[in-house]
């Protein structure tokens, strides 16, 4: 019986096994290289190579993941990633089955590749490539060995088996994964750990108003729970900082450049404030927005210090992970609560939403404005800088747009004749949401009933009772600002600078 099926099955595990082994020691190097301090960026190259992928996605697939998966866009990378290599590397294997020297080759490459990857990071250095370049020596070593030892051989399969290469390659990833989650360790890493934090007293405190949440039953809550809040951000993965090494740098434009630690910004007198946070991939009727109770120092405090000089227009944060906003100069020095935040839901914030400091701007979408981790803030002009995603097609400024949503009864759903809660929330960050009108069928607007609005920062919750008829209606939803504009009913995209249109959900009475 011939051996080739199977042996051409071997050589792509030999493929395998060999890039897989080749990206853990590298891993295993590169936390080396950062717990001695000598790394600049990302040396870890599978992260490195996630972020440049991110980095180099056009809009349109941008938007498509976003939608398609929501805030499990990173999970979904993370797959495609593996299936690509895997794939790869189980191609290089086949070829090397005739072709050994190209293959080699092939294999050489595809490292080179994810070295610039690595050297394409912000803040990189030339060591951050010594622990990648390791890695594909000893990948091209051992498939170059491997493929000698088969050559030797005889083809009654007595060789090496798949099982040795992938033990080995198990062997390699796990060590690199293990150093890799054991090297981002903080001090007080974890939630545990986190909520042994202790922030200080707020100078300035709010409540939540018994009206603001209307208590329908199915309707998301007004505040929304750290846990449940959104995620979207371009961190593959979450930056552990130790709060004891945190600085923030404001520089640029200004008459006084400053450094904060975190002693002296726990020092300073913390206000507590509602705020709703929107991202601008939301779509109409979409879930990437949430409320939450936040305590920081206001931003403007901060800038006064700093003192920016005549002309400047912007501000440049940038992120511990190299991600920046460009957020308009007026929206951290007037009278918003635009915070350098450190607590949210009265707790320290939980590590993937900025932990230890990140920014909080009511009425911007996050793009502009949300710098989670930061680290730095550049006082410049629009005409001068650029933040990460103006230059991919979203708009420099970003400015939330009156929305609002049906969260009960939600859209396919049946429901019984009668009276029928139809309840959400409308939201215009400072601005203020007005009124809430219903239509049934395309019929006339009718005012639904708000909660209570105690700041103009924050989402309004609204709820109208619909006398429903059986069979099956559509229900749409619109809001009025504190303006006096009423949400339009053009329907546009997203991008460049968010989505318009009415919420419709289509239901079935019984």
């Amino acid at each position: 019986m011939s051996r080739e099926p199977s042996r051409s099955s071997e050589y792509a595990v030999d493929g395998v096994a060999a890039g897989l082994g080749g990206f853990g020691i590298a891993t295993f190097a590169a936390t080396g290289l950062t717990l001695f301090g000598l790394a600049g960026g990302e040396p870890i190259p599978i992260v490195a190579l996630g972020s440049a992928m991110v980095d180099l996605t056009p809009l349109w697939l941008k938007n498509l993941a976003v939608g398609v998966f929501g805030t499990n866009d990173k999970a979904a990378l993370w797959v495609a990633m593996a299936i690509v290599i895997v794939a790869l590397l189980a191609g290089i294997g086949s070829l090397a089955r005739t072709r050994h020297t190209p293959a080699l080759l092939t294999l050489g490459a595809l490292g080179l590749v994810t070295v610039g990857a690595v050297l394409s990071r912000p803040g990189a250095v030339t060591a951050d490539a010594v622990p990648t370049l390791i890695g594909v020596v000893c990948a091209v070593w051992w498939l170059d060995s491997r493929l000698r030892e088969r050559s030797r051989t005889p083809t009654d399969g007595s060789g090496p088996s798949r099982r040795d290469a992938l033990v080995l390659a198990g062997g390699a990833v796990g060590l690199g994964a293990i150093s890799a989650l054991w090297g981002r360790r903080v001090p007080g890493d974890g939630p545990a750990g986190i909520a042994e934090v202790t922030l200080p007293a707020p100078a300035s405190t709010v409540t939540l108003a018994a009206d603001a949440d209307l208590g329908v039953p199915g309707a998301v809550p007004w505040q929304v729970s750290s846990g449940e809040f959104y995620r979207i951000d371009t961190a593959l993965i979450v930056p552990r900082i130790d709060p004891a090494s945190w600085r923030l740098r404001v520089y640029g434009e200004v008459e006084q450049e400053i450094e904060l630690t975190w002693a002296q910004l726990l020092a300073k007198p913390m206000i507590e404030r509602w705020v709703t946070l929107a991202c601008v991939s939301n779509e109409i009727g979409g879930d990437l927005v949430g409320n939450a109770l936040w305590l920081g120092w206001p931003v403007r405090e901060l800038l006064a210090m700093a003192r920016p000089r005549s002309g400047a227009d912007m501000v440049l944060s940038r992120s511990e992970d190299g991600w920046t906003a460009g957020t308009p100069l007026s929206a951290l020095t007037d009278d918003r609560n635009a915070l350098l935040a450190v607590g949210m839901n009265r707790a320290p914030l939980p590590p993937q939403h900025g932990f230890p400091v990140r920014l909080v701007v009511p009425g911007l979408y996050g793009y502009v404005s949300a710098t989670k981790w930061v680290t730095e803030l550049k006082v410049t002009r629009f005409a001068v800088d650029m933040g990460y995603w103006t230059p991919r097609g979203w708009s420099a400024l970003g400015p939330v747009k009156t929305a609002s949503r049906i969260d009960v009864p939600r859209s396919g759903r049946e429901v019984r004749a009668g009276l029928v809660p139809v309840a959400g929330v409308a939201w215009a960050m400072h601005r203020g949401i007005t009124a809430v009108q219903v239509s049934v069928d395309g019929g006339p607007w009718r005012d639904a009933r708000l909660a209570g609005q105690p700041t103009i920062d924050a989402w309004r919750q609204w709820v109208y009772d619909w006398d429903a008829t059986p069979g099956s209606h559509t229900i749409t939803v619109r809001a009025q600002d504190g303006a006096g504009e009423w949400q339009t009913a053009d329907v546009a995209r997203s991008d460049p600078d968010g989505a318009t249109g009415h919420h419709t959900v289509t239901v079935r009475v019984a």
